[in-house]
């Protein structure tokens, strides 16, 4: 009856076919949990993803004028990553890159053009079927860090640190953030009994995260789930629901730190912990390090305008640039330097417009929000240019911008009050 009335009040392009609505919002769960397992290429995502653009698009799809900004950004990175490949396209290797990311802009307007559409109830169903496939990851990595699979260590590790589904733990780490955002939602602002089964997933996520061993996903959470319970706390319309949201925060910090401390107390946990918590890290120091290469790597591009091609990096310095600005310029030239981070930063600024406007998503608004700027944040020292969920957030935002927009038109006025959407 929610989703009827929600799609009443904000049709889709469909809406008079109820069975076409209901198998749109399956399409959108079973791609937000296909994301999990990309251990191999092309993987469920790229399957499912596909056959959901193809189904929207001959069931309704539309291209707003509101999205000609992202689309001419997108086909500019890109075009500048292809001048850049140009001496390079005879490899293999490279024209999959290439095909990789023209595909990963594909996604970012197919995200923006469904949530733009049936918003509260798509993205319900994209938050659910994230969680779901955040849990697959999650209980695959914890079963092989502790062998729990008889065979399944060196699947599901790498370098003795839990990677799951995914091919790096850092990867992993990163992708559970925005579940376990989605989690803490629900065990601060549920219901009890949904508060509770929330907490548990929570910590099998968070599990997780600190079986990956990436000091930027643990960085990441804490920082991401700080704001969020920020904003959620400046949003709330009375008091009640400000001091439930702070008292919540403490009780889950307090059992996740415990939690932390037990699993500490276990020898090889608390090694490797001792080992990644260090920021006295060998690829971290000296003028060919992290840092280091990002220095050299910005002098370079001021003198090429063209760049050296995609994943030519390491031919000149010991690693790649680990740095998703850097690896713009320098894959793609000045065209993709200059517009890759217009991109990310154009909808940093949007995202702040957009906080305190009371839709009926807002919720869900704020989670992704703040993962999506935990990831812009992890893009200085990380490559994240082909990771799907950030595409997919950064899509999600702009589909959320235009809905925003739409529904504001339609109220004629300051919107009342935000419902409380995104609860499992």
């Amino acid at each position: 009856m929610a989703y009827a009335a929600t799609a009443e009040d904000f049709p889709s392009a469909v809406t008079s076919a109820p069975r076409v609505l209901a198998l749109q919002r399956l399409l959108v769960w079973l791609v937000g949990a296909s994301g999990a397992i990309v251990f191999i290429e092309p993987g469920p995502y790229e399957v499912m993803t596909l056959t959901a653009a193809v189904i929207f698009f001959a069931t309704g799809l539309r291209l707003r004028l509101v999205f000609m900004p992202l689309l001419a950004l997108l086909f500019l990175i890109n075009i500048g990553y292809c001048i850049g490949a140009v001496p390079f396209m005879d490899k293999p290797e490279i024209a999959n890159w290439i095909a990789t990311s023209w595909y990963m802009a594909v996604t970012v307007m197919f995200f923006a053009m469904v949530i733009s559409e049936d918003t509260a109830a798509r993205l319900d169903m994209l938050r659910r079927g994230l969680v779901a496939g955040a849990l697959i990851a999650a209980c695959t990595a914890i079963a092989g860090f502790f062998n729990l699979i008889p065979g399944g260590h060196d699947l599901l590790t790498l370098y003795e640190r839990a990677r799951g589904t995914f091919k790096d733990p850092n990867v992993l780490g990163a992708f559970l953030i925005l579940p376990a955002l989605f989690a803490l939602q629900n065990v601060v602002a549920g219901k009890l009994r949904k508060s509770i089964r929330s907490a548990i997933v929570l910590g099998v996520i968070a599990l997780a995260i600190l079986l990956a061993f990436s000091r930027a996903a643990w960085g990441g959470l804490a920082i991401t789930s700080a704001f969020m319970l920020a904003l959620m706390v400046l949003t709330s319309k009375t008091p009640a629901q400000r001091a439930r949201i702070v008292v919540m925060s403490v009780v889950a910090a307090i059992v996740l730190l415990t939690l932390v401390a037990v699993l500490l107390s276990f020898d090889s946990v608390g090694e490797m912990f001792r080992q990644r918590a260090s920021f006295d890290q060998s690829y971290d120091e000296g003028r060919f390090g992290r840092f280091g290469r990002h220095i050299l790597g910005a002098d370079m591009a001021l003198d090429l305008p063209f760049g050296i091609g995609p994943l030519q990096f390491h031919s000149y310095f010991p690693e790649d640039t680990h740095n998703s600005y850097l690896n713009a310029f320098m894959s793609g030239g000045w065209i993709a330097g200059v517009c890759y981070p217009a991109l990310v930063f154009v909808t940093v600024i949007l995202g702040f417009r957009h906080v305190f406007e009371a839709v009926p998503w807002q919720r869900t608004y704020l989670a992704i929000f703040a993962a999506f700027l935990g990831t812009v944040g992890e893009s200085f020292v990380i490559d994240t240019d082909h990771w799907r969920h950030f595409w997919m957030m950064l899509g999600a935002m702009w589909g959320m911008f235009a809905a925003t927009q739409r529904y504001k038109a339609r109220a004629g006025s300051p919107i009342a009050a935000p419902a409380n959407t995104g609860a499992a």
